[in-house]
């Protein structure tokens, strides 16, 4: 008997990828989630299986819980704001801290439909990736135009699910 989900058919053939290729490198995830609300951490436990690559999440809507759990530190959140890279990043190296995790995904954003500023508009969405004893700072903003609130958090969720997808080494080229 086949289960539905409470995903479209895209991102749980990402999931399911994800976990696939995670589980054959013995690697653990966690999450540290904001404006997705643990829809990506929801996505990847929808896999059965997905116990052996799941070490955790963080939903950390407010900013008093990316401090408390996150260890985010008050400055940075003060200076560049809880939608930014830097807050991103910190977010991500505390899942890391906090967890057994190999690699940490961050996600933080303003999916609408009011929030937005100029200089912060809704659709804007931060994600940051961590690996353990790494490092190499992955912080990025993309910006998915506003359509609906669903859809900018559907949108952010296929990426975060490309950033826990392990990058394959390119062999050089024998000459």
């Amino acid at each position: 008997m086949t289960q539905a989900s409470f995903f479209a058919p895209d991102i749980m053939e990402m999931a399911a990828q994800v976990i696939a290729e995670n589980r054959a490198l013995g690697r653990k995830v966690v999450l540290a989630e904001s404006c997705t609300g643990g829809l990506v951490s929801a996505a990847l436990t929808e896999i059965a299986g997905s116990s052996a690559v799941v070490e955790s999440g963080f939903v950390t809507y407010s900013n008093a819980a990316k401090q408390k759990l996150l260890c985010v530190s008050p400055d940075i959140i003060d200076t560049f704001g809880a939608v930014s890279c830097a807050c991103a990043w910190a977010m991500a190296q505390g899942a890391l801290k906090n967890s057994d995790a190999d690699v940490a995904v961050a996600i933080s954003g303003i999916a609408g439909p009011d929030g937005g500023t100029a200089q912060k508009p809704v659709g804007l969405v931060v994600f940051a990736k961590a690996e353990r004893n790494s490092e190499e700072v992955l912080a990025e903003e993309r910006f998915f135009a506003p359509t609906s609130r669903s859809e900018i958090r559907a949108e952010a969720v296929k990426v975060a699910l490309e950033l826990l997808l392990p990058k394959m080494e390119v062999p050089a080229e024998e000459e």
